[in-house]
């Protein structure tokens, strides 16, 4: 497999701060790469470094001829007052019919191709650049945090799209799920070195786990070789006849060295501070209508929440969910109807922007006290500071100095010290590392008061949720069936979508349009291209479960022919496997209703 990008003894400091120190690695052209670190470590400044858009200290980038590289932009590249198709085709230089189909295959058809962008909810902006990126022709990409702000349905479009993507790329994520999904490598950034490992990313920590064992075991034989000549050394090197073995043995300890062991993965812990458990009805919701002074949202909300439950908040974006736990914050009026929080309860909201109203010259430990209730100690207050990556010293660093990310996670941790009994979490898990996401996760979990939250992680909502509410349309309802349920029916809607025949619905000037046919005719055709994919679909499938068989049978019939190599790419053939059977029985099911 040809290399398309390499990269060698990358360096890159913020002045004594250092992020990459000598990183190397090699990407080649079919690599599907989930970029995984701590917040902090050089993950994004990796990124910018490979598109160009930050020069490295030191190092070289080798880029294949055949490269053709594209990111997605992180600012709007777009003017708000333009139209979709209107965008398109000035960035990319491309024919409205070229735009418009590979606008179709994010779902951005017919009327939605003559909007203004400011008129698009945030998910389908995000669908208009990744329509740019892959206007460009790429043949390998780089994506920066892509799921931030995504709702579940644009991300699962973007799923089936990386899934379908002829070429490789590099993905920044703190979604477990997301990467698991699309990712066959992954890169860790560490130390400010990076480590590529040919699995995806829970092999990737099922072999740092197995190091880990290997290492601790190796260093507790050295610490007991090293007690057993220090023993001998003790005893007999006060003696002139054993003297000479003893310096021997000296000479012996002097050369044992353990093996440094840096930070395993999941290390962060984090504990709510506990409140007192109430049994009960936590809100009353009455017909509620949500909304602003010139503009409904949605109306008709009745429901009754019990104390302890873990709500989570679902939908499209642009469909009220932010107005919805707004609305039960207090930071808008209801547009009818009413609600009611249970007596006594402490409500606390976390904003997406919040981070914005914090007062600069203060510095962590001095808001985290602030914010914390009374009795919550000082090693608490500190114990959430490190749980969400202000350790040391970090907590005398002013607000002014702190990044959007570290803000959002200051502001979060100083919920979490309030003491509150009901917790309204609009995103809580961006700017958070998949490592913290899970540990928070875990606290929710254990949390004894009641949580509504917003949140599009599909790892963190499956820890989390006993409640599911789904806001469409203008209504909030409670999803009757499990979260696991909810994600089914989105994927196959959108597999449903994505192989229908519709990337050209809206009419656009194509070079020598053929003459529109009949419906009988169409049909007939739609059953040709269904059955012509799944005739190769079966020839695919057939040659998967011939390699996949042949390997397995050599492992059968002789040990030695196991290898690393032949792991991973009988790993590789299961999950492919996999993944070509289910697309053939979703171009089956569609054929079949063509009959």
């Amino acid at each position: 497999m040809s290399v398309m990008l390499q990269i060698k003894g990358i360096t890159k400091s913020y002045g004594a701060r250092v992020l990459l120190e000598g990183a190397t690695a090699s990407f080649s052209k079919y690599q599907k790469i989930g970029v995984i670190g701590r917040n902090g470590t050089g993950k994004s400044t990796l990124c910018k470094i490979i598109t160009g858009q930050e020069e490295a200290d030191g190092g070289t980038i080798s880029r294949n001829n055949e490269l053709r590289l594209s990111y997605l932009e992180q600012h709007d590249p777009y003017r708000e007052e333009e139209t979709v198709l209107g965008f398109l085709a000035r960035y990319t230089g491309k024919e409205d019919w070229e735009c418009a189909e590979i606008a179709g295959r994010f779902q951005i058809k017919n009327e939605k191709l003559d909007q203004p962008i400011k008129a698009l909810p945030g998910g389908y902006r995000t669908r208009v650049k990744l329509a740019a990126m892959l206007l460009r022709d790429p043949n390998f990409l780089v994506l920066d945090e892509p799921t931030n702000y995504l709702d579940l349905s644009t991300l699962i479009i973007l799923e089936n799209f990386l899934q379908d993507f002829n070429g490789g790329f590099l993905i920044v994520s703190h979604d477990r799920e997301f990467l698991k999904r699309t990712c066959d490598h992954t890169l860790e950034v560490e130390n400010g070195e990076v480590m590529l490992y040919p699995g995806d990313v829970e092999e990737y920590f099922a072999f740092k786990e197995e190091q880990l064992q290997q290492k601790m075991a190796y260093n507790q034989a050295v610490e007991k070789k090293r007690a057993q000549l220090q023993e001998f050394v003790d005893r007999f090197k006060a003696r002139a006849s054993t003297a000479t073995r003893a310096k021997s043995k000296m000479k012996q300890i002097d050369k044992l060295k353990t093996i440094e062991i840096s930070h395993p993965m999941s290390t962060v812990s984090i504990k709510i501070p506990s409140i007192e458990r109430k049994g009960g009805i936590a809100v009353f919701v009455d017909d509620l209508g949500v909304g602003y002074p010139d503009k409904w949202v949605a109306s008709e909300i009745s429901m009754e929440i019990e104390r302890g439950s873990r709500v989570a908040v679902l939908g499209d974006n642009g469909q009220g969910k932010t107005t919805f736990l707004r609305t039960l914050a207090g930071d808008l009026l209801p547009k009818s109807g009413s609600f009611r929080w249970g007596t006594g309860l402490k409500i606390g909201y976390y904003a997406q922007h919040v981070f914005q109203t914090l007062h600069p010259e203060d510095d962590i430990f001095t808001y985290l006290t602030r914010s914390a209730e009374r009795g919550v100690t000082q090693q608490d207050i500190l114990n959430i500071a490190g749980s969400f990556l202000f350790r040391g010293d970090d907590v005398k660093k002013k607000i002014k100095v702190l990044s959007g990310g570290e803000r959002a996670r200051l502001v979060l941790a100083g919920l979490l010290l309030a003491k509150c009994h009901v917790l309204l979490l609009d995103e809580p898990t961006n700017h958070l590392d998949f490592e913290t996401v899970e540990a928070l996760a875990s606290a929710l979990r254990q949390f004894e008061g009641t949580v509504f939250f917003i949140c599009h992680d599909r790892t963190f909502v499956n820890l989390v949720a006993t409640t599911i509410l789904d806001v469409k349309d203008g209504r909030v309802l409670r999803y009757p069936g499990s979260y696991e349920d909810y994600v089914y029916f989105l994927e196959r809607l959108a597999r449903d979508e994505l192989f229908s025949d519709g990337y050209q619905d809206k009419e656009v000037s194509k070079p020598h349009p053929s003459r529109k046919e009949d419906a009988a005719e169409e049909t007939r055709k739609e059953k040709n291209r269904l059955t012509a994919e799944l005739g190769e679909l079966d020839s695919k499938i057939q040659g998967l479960k011939t390699e996949r068989d042949d390997i397995a049978g050599q492992w059968a019939q002789q040990a030695a022919g196991y290898s690393r190599e032949r792991q991973e790419r009988h790993a590789f053939l299961v999950k492919e496997l996999a993944r070509c059977e289910e697309l053939w029985l979703t171009l089956q099911e569609k054929l079949e209703k063509l009959a």
